[in-house]
């Protein structure tokens, strides 16, 4: 077996046990298995994790990684700034639907982690990376495009974090494909209008008129 840094040997592994997961189940795929999957020795499994949690942590890290990525990618100013809000939402979209059994996984992992004693914090951790993703993706759009939103970036990364986990498990449990060009036309409208384009960034903004406290 071909020697290699043990940074990408962890890597290598955490995308096996992704693809393990996604294809048994959380609590049915073994270390042995991940190892298989890997094709490398039980021993260099052991050698690159020390435990189980540790395994987990990675998983939940390297998928978040995988969508994260491509909506940096696709969340460039564009000619309006509900474009360029609507194609961040596209590209993660688009991930969500060719690859929808790791984002089905991430789901199993939570509930995994909340129902097995000493795992609890890795369900929170996940939560959290997706409050900082968001975080991270607002502070870019910000300013690359000399933006103001009308909520804090905390409130605004929480809502994100919280709508867009609604609406994938909504999507991988009742699919119709076609009604989700309208849903995402409806997200953007609205987080849009808590964005404003001119003033000084990073000022918080009252919401307009006729929006519910």
């Amino acid at each position: 077996m071909a020697r290699m840094p043990s940074a990408e040997r962890r890597r290598q592994l955490t995308e096996a046990a992704i693809r393990a997961m996604a294809r048994d189940g959380v609590a049915k795929t073994t270390t042995r298995a991940i190892a298989a999957e890997a094709g490398v020795s039980l021993s260099v499994f052991h050698y690159c994790f020390d435990s189980k949690q540790a395994l987990v942590e990675s998983v939940i890290t390297t998928i978040t990684d995988h969508y994260v990525t491509v909506v940096k990618e696709a969340l460039r100013p564009r000619a309006t700034l509900e474009d360029t809000v609507r194609a961040g939402f596209q590209a993660y979209w688009d991930h969500v639907r060719t690859h929808p059994d790791e984002h089905m996984l991430t789901y199993e992992l939570t509930q995994y982690a909340l129902r097995q004693p000493g795992f609890e914090h890795l369900a929170r951790r996940q939560h959290e990376m997706y409050r900082e993703a968001y975080t991270d993706l607002i502070e870019q759009l910000r300013a690359g495009m000399d933006l103001r939103l009308r909520v804090p970036v905390t409130v605004l990364a929480r809502y994100l974090a919280a709508m867009t986990d609604g609406l994938t498990l909504n999507y991988l449990v009742l699919g119709e494909e076609a009604a989700w060009t309208g849903v995402l036309d409806t997200v953007t409208a609205h987080i849009a209008s808590l964005v404003m384009a001119d003033g000084p960034a990073g000022t918080p903004q009252p919401p307009p008129e006729g929006t519910p406290r």
